[in-house]
């Protein structure tokens, strides 16, 4: 079976990934979304944000984010991407796995704010984590050791033949950050009792 994605060990090399997650960790603020599970509060198990072009909307994790523009000093890594997949990424999906218990469970990007005709390239910097693929209907399974600098970059069509998840790893006692590009299309209408402006563009520090 063809696998719709392709691997790009140390994509970035060493020196950038430390560059990057310098900034990344210093000048975002991220957060910690809750969900609500058979009528229990959770928070998600990892720490989140978005960026995005004004006005894109993004249903995730129970809540609405809405990109607010892209930060000065973010835009090198965001035009490298882009050039690297060759896909006029608008929006960017940021989680950042504190230690080997944060995880994401099995999922697709196949939400309909996303275009399912454009590639997603997913950019690992800091720890090492396996990233799994599993097929919805072969149950087929592939692990990926996703290192410090990786880029995965998934074709369309993927997204609606694969699943996907980052699982527990005790021993992994470092972070990691994972930046998710992907092109959103225009938003459709939001309830703004319930749409939170996202915070991924507002810096911590300086610019």
């Amino acid at each position: 079976m063809t696998r719709p994605w392709h691997w790009h060990g140390s994509w970035l090399p060493e020196p950038d990934c430390r560059h990057w997650q310098t900034l990344l960790s210093e000048r975002l603020l991220w957060q910690q979304p809750v969900v609500r599970v058979y009528g229990r509060e959770h928070p998600v198990p990892r720490l989140t944000l978005y960026l995005a072009d004004p006005e894109l909307a993004y249903r995730y994790s129970g809540v609405v984010h809405r990109g607010e523009g892209w930060p000065d000093w973010f835009r090198p890594l965001l035009e490298r991407v882009r050039a690297a997949a060759d896909t006029p990424f608008n929006g960017c999906l940021l989680n950042l796995y504190r230690h080997g218990n944060d995880r994401m469970g099995w999922h697709a990007d196949d939400e309909p704010e996303i275009d399912a005709d454009q590639a997603i390239a997913s950019l690992s910097i800091g720890a090492s984590r396996t990233f799994q693929f599993r097929h919805r209907q072969t149950r087929e399974r592939h692990d990926l050791e996703l290192g410090d600098g990786d880029l995965l970059v998934m074709a369309p069509g993927c997204q609606q033949a694969w699943l996907h998840a980052v699982p527990v790893r005790k021993k992994v006692t470092t972070t990691r950050i994972n930046l998710t590009f992907r092109v959103f299309r225009p938003p459709a209408d939001l309830n703004p009792a319930t749409a939170t402006r996202s915070a991924g563009a507002t810096t911590a520090t300086a610019a």
